[in-house]
This record gives C-alpha cells, structure tokens and sequence, in this order.
C-alpha cells in the first residue's frame, strides 16, 4: 500500500471514531453478551446497526444473510459471528470496477448536490486526479448563483493545471453547460466536469434547470459517457438518503460522492445509500487536500469501520493514535 493510501486510511480510521463507537462497541457486546442465536440476538443486532444509521432495507439484507450463513455452517456461539456480519457489510458494498471507466473514454462528468456538500471542491479534486492520470480534462463552472463560486473553481482549475470555462455570476447555467460541451468537442477533451449549483431538492425551478443542462448534453453530445455523481455530507446520515432519492428523480445518478467523513458519527450512512438506492458510492473524502479524495474501497471502509488489522500487518491502532491532533476539515466549501 503506497503512502498515500496508508496516510488516507489512518485519516478514514480517525474520521470514523464516532461512526465505530455507535456501532461497534453495541455489537462486541451484543456477541459477547449473548450465550445463543436466536430471535432477541438478532432483534438487538438490526436495532444496533439501525441506529448505526446502516439502514432498515441495507440491515435487513445483511441480517438476513447473517442467519443464512448461521444456518448453513451451523455456527452456535455468538461470538463467531463477527467476522461473517463484517464479510456481509463488505459484500454489500463492493463497487465493480466498470464503475470507473469513465477513466479511460471521452466522458461528461455533472457533479449535483444541495448546498454546502463539497460540490466545488470535489470537481476540483478529481480534475486534478484525471489529469495526474493524463486525460485532458476541462471544467465548466455552471454554479452562476453562488456569489465567488467561479473564483473558487478558477483556483481549483489553476491548481489542477486545466481550463475553465464560465464562471460568472448571473450567467444562465445551461448556456455555461452549451459553451464547455462544443469546448470539449473542439478541442478533444477527454473529460469534462460540470460543477452545478448548490440546488435545495424541494425547489422545483432548480430541479427544472439541471433537466435542461441534461438534455443540452444529450443532444450535443449523444455519444459521451455520462456520469451524473451526486455530493452527499457524510454528516447529515438520513438526510443525505432523502437528498439522494430527490435528485435520482430528476438525473439518472451514476454514482455518489461522500464527503466531510473525517469526524462524523453517521458514517453507517455509506452502507445505507448505496443498499437502498443501488447507486455506487465512487468517492470518499476525509480532508481538503486532493489525496483526501480517494475512491471507495468496500475492503478499506468496513476494516475502518470495525477496527480491523490491516492486510499490510499495520497495527488498527494507529489511527487512533493521531486523533488526538486531527482537526475535521471542510468547515466552509460548497
């Protein structure tokens, strides 16, 4: 495991501290406690993950394969069945990797959400990770309500070493959405992000406004591969569902970005979002800076989550260790 992703991981395990005293230490008491499985085990265990803010339909699932593997391998002691609920949870979490070959082809990427999620900064990011991976990558700053969205976007464009097109105030988005697709025609773009507004999901004119950017895209542009990866805030647990079932109305959401991870104690949520809705979730963010935007490993998460060694041997530990000086970071970016 590179540097990069040790020092990722160690921030994951910190950020999720709070997730991880929700909900593991009910379950290390809840098999522990127990001297049989039986109905009150279970009961108490989808009570445990529920509040873990895991999901009713995600902890179902995961319950109900728990007493199939119970049955099937005639397992008696509730102790034996952590590492099952925990190979469970991973199951239900696995991203396939064609969920990222938006990579490797000429791709429209929208990046959608509600205000303050991390919209902006998550378009900067991944700008600047596809073009570490050397696509040619242009951004169209279509977020024209928020005041200083477009000089937010600008530095993250001149970070990331990659043109912008838009990004003033006022402008009407889809025309933003007209220009940056014949830009990204003309000149052979490999990858084009489209940071949108900030659009609360019970305002219907908004909603109306991101249908329209959609169709300028499907009709200019028929053969791009589409993305539409909605922002959620790791923070706000069921909220984030209710967000994420409001824009999956309205654009056909290819994937999920969750954010501000680094100190939430609604973590479970991540389980939740991608059961329920049966969209990916592609990318998770523990801080500001672009390494902290990693993608999502189902393996990674969940031995975070439960407080699990390492493949490399690191101790758990050590996160813990570091949490002392960690700060939770994206106070104030949309």
């Amino acid at each position: 495991m590179s540097e990069e992703k040790k020092g990722f991981f160690a921030r994951l395990k910190a950020g999720l501290t709070k997730t991880r005293n929700n909900i593991v230490r009910g379950i290390d008491s809840l098999f522990n406690g127990f001297s049989a499985i039986d109905d009150d085990f279970y009961e108490e265990l989808e009570e445990i993950l529920i509040m873990g803010d895991i999901g009713v339909n995600a902890t179902a699932a995961i319950v109900e394969r728990l007493r199939e593997q119970v049955r099937e391998r005639h397992i008696k002691e509730p102790s034996e069945c952590k590492q099952l609920l925990i190979e469970s949870i991973k199951e239900q979490m696995k991203v396939d990797e064609t969920a990222y070959t938006f990579e490797q082809e000429q791709s429209i990427i929208m990046v959608i959400g509600v205000n303050g999620v991390g919209k902006t900064t998550t378009v900067g990011k991944l700008a600047g990770k596809l073009k570490a991976q050397g696509r040619k990558v242009l951004i169209a700053a279509a977020d024209t309500f928020r005041a200083a969205a477009g000089d937010q976007l600008a530095e993250w464009a001149k970070r990331a070493d990659v043109p912008m097109i838009g990004g003033k105030e006022g402008a009407d988005p889809a025309s933003v959405v007209y220009d940056a697709v014949s830009a990204a025609k003309a000149r052979g773009v490999d990858v084009l992000l489209i940071d949108t507004a900030g659009r609360l999901h019970n305002k219907k004119n908004l909603m109306e406004e991101l249908r329209k950017m959609n169709r300028i895209i499907d009709k200019e542009y028929p053969n791009a591969h589409r993305e539409n990866l909605i922002v959620l805030d790791g923070t706000t647990g069921q909220n984030a569902m209710v967000q994420a079932r409001e824009f999956g109305q309205v654009a056909q959401l290819t994937g999920i970005v969750l954010t501000k991870m680094d100190g939430t104690a609604k973590g479970g949520i991540a389980v939740a979002i991608q059961s329920e809705l049966q969209v990916p979730v592609k990318y998770i963010g523990v801080g500001e800076t672009i390494e902290d935007l990693q993608k999502f490993d189902s393996d990674e998460f969940v031995n975070a989550l439960f407080d699990v060694k390492r493949e490399d041997g690191e101790a758990a530990e050590v996160a813990e260790e570091e949490e002392d000086e960690f700060e939770p970071l994206f106070r104030n970016m949309d």
